[in-house]
């Protein structure tokens, strides 16, 4: 049974930093390309960023770049996401998935539960 476990959420003020951590198990880990999704109250669930199965391509959504860095360890079956500056619009639930290295949901086979990450200003 294939699980994605997030972790690493919490409240912070804006401009703060938080580490997001998804655990995956199940699975061939390096089989896989990696995304980051987060998903606001009332809004659609929208692209954060992906890696690829060796970590050697990296792709983010506009409003991320520079701020955020997605990286991961295929020994420790463990992709991670670095929140730099962050802002009260980045209050959203983050998800973690395996499949495709795509900026669409369509292309992720697993899905963890997710994180609540809470800026507040």
């Amino acid at each position: 049974q294939v699980q994605l476990v997030e972790s690493g959420g919490g409240s912070v003020q804006a401009g703060d930093s938080l580490r997001l951590s998804c655990a995956a198990s199940g699975l061939v880990f390096s089989n896989y390309a990696l995304g980051w999704f987060r998903q606001a109250p009332g809004q659609e669930r929208e692209f954060v960023a992906t890696i690829t199965w060796n970590g050697g391509n990296t792709y983010y959504a506009e409003f991320v770049k520079g701020r955020f860095t997605i990286y991961r360890d295929n020994a420790k079956n463990t992709v991670y996401l670095q929140m730099n500056g962050l802002k009260p619009e980045d209050t959203a639930v983050y998800s973690c998935a395996a499949g495709l290295p795509l900026r669409t949901d369509t292309g992720y086979y697993y899905w963890g539960q997710g994180t609540q990450v809470t800026v507040s200003s």
